[in-house]
């Protein structure tokens, strides 16, 4: 007695489609590497229908493995540069700025006003007017150094 029941061309092609749809709701491009695995063991089952399900599962498992493998060169050797890097990393853009301090660096901390946005700083004690610049970023604290 079978297992499982006979495995169709539109059953790995109904996968592939639902695993492209998991993709396109969570982006990751790991789910389409699996959804092309499943149309083509989905095609090689059209072509030679004889298959049982044990062959099709090596079939998947070595289309899934040939696939994210090369996916990821692909995606490795066609990488696009960003012309903003820092977009998304707000305080990373302040590194290597020179600042004024408007308000002293006292037991190590403050605060510093820059573009009207306040952030917290972290550096050495320091008095008002002093020139810092920015030379790290830890999450929403900018670490400064006298300039």
């Amino acid at each position: 007695m079978d297992v499982l029941p006979s495995l169709t061309f539109w059953h790995w092609w109904i996968l592939a489609a639902a695993l492209i749809a998991i993709e396109l709701l969570a982006p990751g491009i790991f789910f389409l590497w699996l959804g092309i695995a499943a149309a083509i063991t989905g095609l090689i089952k059209l072509l030679i229908p004889g298959f049982g399900w044990e062959f099709q599962a090596v079939i998947f498992s070595i289309s899934a493995f040939i696939a994210i493998w090369g996916g990821r060169v692909w995606i490795g050797r066609h990488q696009t540069t960003s012309d903003k890097p820092n977009l998304n990393r707000r305080g990373a853009e302040y590194v290597g700025r020179h600042f004024e301090l408007a308000d002293p660096i006292v037991s190590g901390s403050g605060k510093l006003d820059i573009d009207g946005v306040i952030w917290r700083i972290a550096g050495a004690d320091m008095p008002v007017g002093t020139r810092v610049t920015v030379v790290a970023v830890d999450g929403a604290l900018l670490r400064v150094d006298r300039a």
